[in-house]
């Protein structure tokens, strides 16, 4: 699952052969999934059902807060000449006879309350993300954060697969949807360029917003961190142009309803925007560009990785808003309130090396 919101979500899966794909969807009505014909929702391009191992698609037009099953479909394309389309006669899909039909809830910007978890800077290291979801109680939270750096390079799709996505799918991730705020590491490899038609591919930017309950959101896509000049990008980048481009698009944001009605604001970027002389090119950048927007938006707290230590910094006169760090052997765990934003980082042991709270201020 990606990008679930309040009316529209969407469904990401492979095929092994080349096929044309759909999404089935039944309210959680308890009724048979066999009851009745089910609404489908196809993999299209303008109009064109593509053909393609990689599929992915939006569900539109549902109600927040409420829970939908869905099932996918595969249909092999044989070949295809002309206007004619040879198809395979046996099709794929998930099986609703001897198993649950998979499901999902869509966020509901009204609920009283809300409860997310984050993780970062993985690097491949599949085997610890079931220890930090379950210190991280995942299975009670609303919303999970992969705050960028999940795998150290992408040359291929199966480096998302092996590095974490097979372990998430398995965990969470057929009904609960991973919000992935890019980092650094994804931005290398002959494959990375290929990162949106598997996180996000049906909203325009890999930088969004989202509400749940009384927490306003704000996914920010940091970049590299060194000049776009540098040896290592072999002139294959323009990061500074698209933090511009960030930049201008958050001046736009505060003027978002959900956005003037949170009663939290909390900002989620793989490199934070703190001041340090020791810092590179890309966190100077961004701290540049993006934190005078931040400030003018009166965000309750950034929430950052990349350093692979866990620290706190205070607001400032520069930073007028607190910065807080995960490392890469721990989980942010936080719940949001009408008592306030109560946020935590917990180890893989289940010590907890920080706890925050911020009052409610609207």
């Amino acid at each position: 699952l990606q990008n679930v919101d309040a009316t529209e979500a969407t469904v990401v899966w492979e095929a092994d052969k080349p096929s044309v794909g759909w999404v089935e969807l039944a309210p959680d009505d308890g009724t048979s999934f066999y009851s009745c014909e089910r609404p489908k929702f196809f993999d299209c391009t303008n109009g064109v059902k593509n053909t393609s191992t990689l599929h992915s698609v939006k569900l539109h037009g549902l109600q927040p807060g409420t829970t939908y099953r869905y099932r996918i479909y595969s249909k092999e394309v044989l070949s295809h000449n002309g206007f004619l389309v040879n198809y395979n006669a046996q099709v794929a899909a998930t099986d609703v006879f001897r198993h649950k039909p998979l499901e999902f809830h869509t966020l509901d910007p009204a609920k009283a309350e809300t409860s997310f978890l984050l993780m970062n800077d993985i690097h491949g290291r599949a085997e610890i993300i079931p220890k930090l979801l379950e210190k991280g109680n995942y299975k009670e939270k609303d919303l999970i954060f992969f705050n960028g750096d999940m795998i150290s390079i992408s040359n291929k799709s199966e480096d998302f697969f092996k590095g974490f996505m097979d372990t998430c799918t398995v965990l969470f991730a057929q009904e609960k949807s991973p919000y992935y705020c890019r980092g650094n590491h994804e931005t290398r490899g002959e494959f990375a360029t290929h990162f949106q038609e598997y996180f996000s591919p049906r909203i325009p930017h890999l930088y969004f917003t989202l509400r749940q309950g009384p927490v306003f959101f704000i996914v920010l896509d940091t970049g590299e961190d060194k000049p776009d000049s540098d040896i290592e990008y072999s002139g294959i980048v323009d990061y500074d142009g698209y933090r511009s481009e960030q930049a201008e698009w958050l001046k736009t944001v505060k003027d978002d309803p959900l956005f003037q009605s949170a009663t939290y604001r909390v900002a989620i970027s793989h490199m934070p925007t703190t001041e340090s002389k020791s810092h590179w090119h890309g966190e100077n950048d961004c701290l540049e560009k993006f934190a005078p927007q931040l400030n003018a938006m009166n965000i309750d707290l950034l929430i950052c990785g990349h350093y692979h230590a866990d620290s706190y910094h205070e607001p400032g006169s520069v930073v007028q808003y607190p910065v807080l760090i995960n490392s890469n052997e721990g989980v942010v765990s936080a719940t949001a309130d009408a008592s306030g934003l109560h946020v935590s980082i917990i180890r893989q042991n289940g010590k907890k090396v920080m706890e925050k709270e911020f009052p409610a201020r609207r």
